[in-house]
């Protein structure tokens, strides 16, 4: 009797010990599916700070163009121009800083130049590739089916601005 009390504990620890298995297992399974899902939420926060920092240059961009320099309209020479603009009687802030890029974190904006060499737009240096594809904004039509985040171009073209419309 002892033998086969002994015998069948023997067979409920390998049950218990597979069952324990199964469900690490199992566990592990769900671990990863959330940290995927946590990556793809991840990602998109990123792409929505992109959009809208991106934005925040655009417009910076664009208020400075506006405001002009001696009567001229002209692009900012660097990007710290729109942070302080000292060039006039008083100093202006187009931004509250140079913001960092979402996707790389760090302020390694990449510059879209202007005819006359100042800075008409900002892009991402990041190589990855945009989970959104589609339903951008009016100003930001061309961002749909790109390869990459660098594609995404946030540049003022001059041509929103209503006093040069109307001198055109």
């Amino acid at each position: 009797m002892a033998t086969y009390n002994h015998t069948l504990r023997r067979q409920c620890a390998g049950f218990t010990y597979i069952g324990i298995l199964i469900a690490v297992a199992v566990t592990g399974i769900m671990l990863a599916g959330a940290g995927s899902l946590w990556s793809t939420a991840a990602q998109r926060d990123r792409e929505v700070d992109l959009l809208r920092i991106g934005h925040e240059f655009r417009q910076a961009i664009e208020r400075y163009y506006i405001a002009g320099h001696d009567g001229v309209h002209s692009y900012p020479p660097t990007l710290e121009d729109l942070v302080e603009d000292s060039s006039g009687v008083i100093t202006r802030r187009y931004l509250r800083r140079i913001y960092r890029d979402p996707m790389t974190g760090a302020a390694d904006w990449r510059i879209v130049a202007s005819v006359d060499g100042g800075i008409a737009g900002v892009y991402s240096s990041s190589q990855a590739r945009p989970m959104k594809q589609a339903n951008f904004e009016p100003a930001d039509r061309g961002f749909g089916g790109v390869q990459c985040y660098c594609d995404w171009k946030f540049v003022y073209s001059g041509s929103s601005d209503p006093r040069r419309a109307a001198q055109q």
